[in-house]
């Protein structure tokens, strides 16, 4: 009989272990130079058009006026919005506000409804509201759960302890928010100001309905009015340096300080605020949010959908629009998915830091616009691999780009919570690095693969720009559809695909919310 002690220990096929890391780091570092493509364009493209005509089309006033528009948006919008997002994740998880949780609910609602839904909605009812004003106004509404999410989501997980401690040694509530809760919301605030601003920076649907010229909407009418190729790249190169602007600035806003403590804290909920005789005033807050960025679109949409009558669900039309929708959607998200799937590994299993950096280029491709990533395709196509344009695989590509970092987050959180000893005894019963991978690590952490998915899916439901411009022929989306009929001033006609659009977002909505919750253990 073999006893324990004369057995010996599970050798494992390093060499193929070591070539399986090699094969998926080449992969990783293929996606990655596939992502900066747009971005390498872009600069390739202002080398060959020559400092003297670039400057002559950068350096002149109507891109100052895009410019000026570009800033005042940005700096009123973003701080309005992180304003109205952190009174309400406080009120709705720090006080004793009234049907908190419903409140909580109704503030993620309006992630579900497209940027471009939203502007709809509000020139339905306000037909002569454009500029500037409305600009701000409908940002706010669209964007602001951008930033409730992370802040709400932060303040479940923070240190009832701290707080107790401060309020000991005599602090008000207010001061006790100002001086512990608010600096350990920092990085949630500036996430979640980021996102904000990279949207603004890349939306065009929103702007266009309302006459708000911005670099995006001024890059859209050079390619389909004139296809000035020179003066949009131009504007693209702005735009993209616009955006790595808003990249380091966020960088050198976090700095290095510390946010963590050692050990995890005392897990007990935090002590609720009484708001006093406030409570019944405070609450008009959250119902003038929910009002405006929910209760507007239902109106409209309400109105258009009874004045249309029968005659605007043309179900042929609606079902191909649809049905197009759904592939495109399921398609892409799942190549978005895959394509992550190597750099989500590298990161949890081979973390390096070469994995940090291919990380980081997929980052940086992501937060260039919708409109930059399309453009830099259709000429790269059009130039070098022509049997590409306007195919599928095109349009793919391009939401493989924006989409990524969605993926990776789900993917590198659930691929972190399989044991890698999993894949290690797999390949020790002669299984190749990538059967291994797939048989063990991929199957179990198929939950967070389909969040994946659905998330991925969700940005390429509403995505517009891109999709216009990189569509095949016969190809109508459900949001192409609606701006062809919002174009026409056919507002009736746009009503049935903004309800399915806003329908069929709103699971992943909820699955988002959900997730905040869970993450608290709530």
């Amino acid at each position: 009989m073999t006893s324990f002690a004369d057995s010996k220990p599970l050798s494992m096929p390093l060499p193929r272990l070591q070539s399986g890391k090699r094969g998926t780091f080449v992969l990783a570092v293929i996606i990655a130079f596939l992502a900066l493509l747009p971005l390498g364009f872009v600069f390739w493209a202002t080398a060959v058009t020559g400092w003297e005509t670039a400057s002559q089309m950068i350096f002149r006033p109507r891109v100052g006026e895009l410019m000026t528009n570009t800033l005042l948006l940005v700096l009123f919008t973003v701080p309005l919005a992180t304003l109205l997002a952190t009174s309400l994740a406080w009120l709705t998880e720090r006080s004793d506000l009234p049907f908190a949780r419903g409140w909580s609910a109704l503030c993620v609602a309006p992630l579900a409804i497209p940027a471009f839904v939203h502007s709809y909605a509000w020139i339905g009812m306000w037909p002569g509201f454009h500029g500037l004003p409305a600009g701000i106004a409908i940002s706010v509404t669209a964007y602001f759960p951008f930033l409730y999410l992370p802040i709400s989501a932060a303040l479940r997980l923070l240190d009832p302890a701290l707080e107790d401690q401060a309020a000991s040694l005599g602090l008000s509530d207010a001061a006790v928010f100002r001086r512990v809760v608010l600096p350990q919301l920092r990085l949630s605030i500036l996430g979640g100001g980021l996102l904000v601003g990279l949207h603004l920076l890349a939306e065009y649907g929103l702007y266009a309905m309302i006459r708000f010229d911005t670099f995006t909407t001024a890059i859209v009418d050079q390619f389909q009015s004139t296809y000035n190729g020179v003066a949009a790249n131009m504007l693209a190169l702005v735009l993209v340096l616009c955006c790595l602007v808003l990249l380091g600035f966020d960088a050198g806003l976090r700095g290095r300080r510390r946010y963590a403590r050692i050990g995890s804290g005392v897990a007990r909920k935090a002590r609720k605020v009484s708001l006093g005789r406030w409570r019944y005033v405070c609450v008009l807050l959250p119902i003038a949010a929910v009002a405006f960025a929910l209760g507007i679109p239902a109106v409209t949409l309400s109105h258009w959908l009874i004045a249309g009558g029968g005659e605007i669900w043309r179900m042929n039309e609606i079902g191909l629009a649809l049905a197009q929708t759904l592939v495109i959607c399921v398609v892409g998200g799942l190549a978005t998915t895959l394509a992550a799937l190597p750099i989500a590994w590298l990161s949890v299993r081979r973390p390096s830091r070469g994995s940090r950096i291919i990380e980081g280029c997929y980052y940086l491709a992501s937060s260039m616009p919708g409109v930059v990533v399309a453009l830099a395709l259709v000429t790269i196509t059009v130039r070098v691999a022509l049997p590409l344009y306007q195919t599928v695989a095109t349009i793919v590509l391009a939401y493989v780009i924006m989409f990524l970092p969605r993926a990776l987050v789900s993917l590198r959180a659930s691929i972190a919570q399989v044991p890698a000893e999993l894949e290690q005894a797999a390949a020790s019963l002669g299984r190749s690095p990538a059967n291994a991978l797939w048989s063990t690590t991929v199957r179990l952490a198929a939950p967070g693969a389909a969040a994946a998915v659905a998330l991925s899916s969700l940005g390429i439901m509403n995505e517009l720009t891109a999709t216009q411009m990189l569509a095949p022929n016969g190809i109508r989306t459900l949001a192409m559809a609606f701006w062809a009929l919002t174009s026409e001033i056919d507002y009736a006609g746009a009503a049935p695909y903004a309800l399915l659009m806003i329908l069929f977002s709103l699971p992943m909505t909820a699955l988002l919310h959900h997730q905040s919750k869970k993450i608290a253990g709530r």
